[in-house]
């Protein structure tokens, strides 16, 4: 990855596909990942890291598994979010972009998932900004 500055709104607007992140950035063994949000995603979860997300334009909830309980973290544009791993979480929104940070070849639908994986969330590990989704 050549080693540029990545303007996010531009980077944001050269795609459509939801749930589908573009990695705009490498450090060290993270990717930065950005991705349009809508709609619901699957229950997953991360066991060996941390998964951190940062609204960048919109609304974006995580619904989290923790105490026997769920709770949902209702999140704006600006707000940083921390899900710790090994947290079963299941993300939605009514519509919005978020920057993601995490290890690189971490899979979008986690270590394992509840259920089918619908249509709309592309299960990978990231894609290129430019590359089509999968």
């Amino acid at each position: 990855m050549a080693a540029e500055p990545v303007n996010l709104a531009e980077a944001l607007a050269s795609f459509g596909d939801i749930y589908s992140p573009r990695i705009v950035g490498r450090v060290n063994d993270y990717d930065i990942r950005i991705a349009h949000a809508r709609g619901e995603h699957v229950w997953h979860v991360h066991e060996h890291t941390d998964e951190v997300f940062l609204v960048l334009d919109g609304r974006f909830d995580v619904t989290l598994r923790e105490d026997g309980g769920e709770r949902t973290v209702s999140l704006r544009q600006g707000d940083l979010f921390v899900v710790p791993k090994g947290t079963e979480h299941k993300p939605s929104s009514p519509g919005g972009s978020i920057l993601m940070f995490e290890p690189s070849g971490t899979v979008t639908t986690g270590d394992r998932h509840e259920g089918e994986i619908p249509a709309h969330v592309d299960s990978t590990a990231g894609h290129d900004l430019g590359s089509a989704g999968a």
